[in-house]
């Protein structure tokens, strides 16, 4: 068995040593105070993440699709971050993909002896034809997770590029992986309860990744969500204010227009501006 005490993700906290003894205001400040270190941590990674967001950017362009991967925590805000990103930027299910270590029933129910399955996503990642064109970003707070390493094996064996994103300066995933992305927060409040600044930390790069990718994709305009998907009344009065701010129309042409382009924003920037 592994050495978990090794581990930055599972070393003590002397600063919450007594935190069961606090009141809540205490708690609420000490909580706050050890999230201050989080963007810090993830500020150190930057050239690693930039880096990986022009090689997802470049697998979108040429056909490949990205596939985050992980188990609990970790897993969950993978999933989280793949699927806003349907709505967010106009995408398909397949083009930025979710797989949590046993099914998507654990993400709601614990599934906590998934993440030692090495075959619990590569099956997954088989079933929808994962090749050489894609990316995987395999999540791992401690980098132990069998269920992840699993799957970097896998995606190596396909050919396809591989990120990792982890918060231990020893994990095991860095030598594995193409690219990885290491925030190192420190020990948790609460030893080992990972969902707290390593979560903070995977959900910021996490978004950072997404987010620069979609960008790098040609899927925003200026600072603007083009391609958003407006299926409710708020998103289509932001659609409609989008296009009157991009394009300096009036709002009854920035409507005619969205209907034509059969609600795509881009569509209607671009004919307005004559494109």
């Amino acid at each position: 068995m592994a050495d978990y005490s090794k581990l930055t993700t599972e070393s003590f906290n002397d600063n919450t040593a007594n935190i069961d003894k606090m009141s809540a205001i205490e708690i609420a400040k000490i909580i706050n105070d050890e999230d201050k270190k989080v963007a810090f941590a993830v500020e150190q990674a930057l050239p690693q993440i930039a880096e990986a967001i022009e090689t997802m950017a470049n697998a979108l362009k040429a056909g490949g699709h990205i596939y985050y991967c992980g188990a609990g925590t970790s897993g969950r805000l993978g999933v989280l971050d793949a699927y806003e990103c349907l709505p967010t930027y106009g995408v398909s299910e397949e083009t930025i993909v979710g797989l949590m270590a046993g099914g998507y029933e654990a993400l709601y129910a614990s599934r906590e002896f998934a993440e030692d399955d090495f075959e619990s996503i590569v099956s997954e990642m088989r079933k929808r034809s994962f090749d050489a064109r894609d990316v995987l970003v395999a999540i791992s707070a401690s980098g132990s997770a069998n269920c992840v390493k699993g799957a970097i094996r896998y995606a190596k064996e396909c050919g396809a590029y591989t990120v990792c994103v982890s918060c231990n300066p020893n994990s095991d995933l860095i030598p594995t992986v193409d690219i990885p992305i290491i925030a190192e927060v420190g020990p948790e409040v609460i030893n080992g309860s990972t969902r707290m600044k390593a979560g903070t930390a995977q959900k910021m790069i996490l978004n950072m990744l997404s987010t620069g990718a979609m960008i790098r994709y040609g899927r925003v305009r200026g600072n603007y969500m083009a391609y958003m998907v407006p299926s409710n009344k708020k998103l289509v009065d932001r659609a409609i204010r989008m296009i009157c701010l991009k394009t300096g129309c009036d709002k009854e042409t920035a409507e005619l227009e969205l209907a034509k382009a059969n609600n795509c924003i881009a569509d209607a920037m671009d004919a307005i501006e004559g494109k």
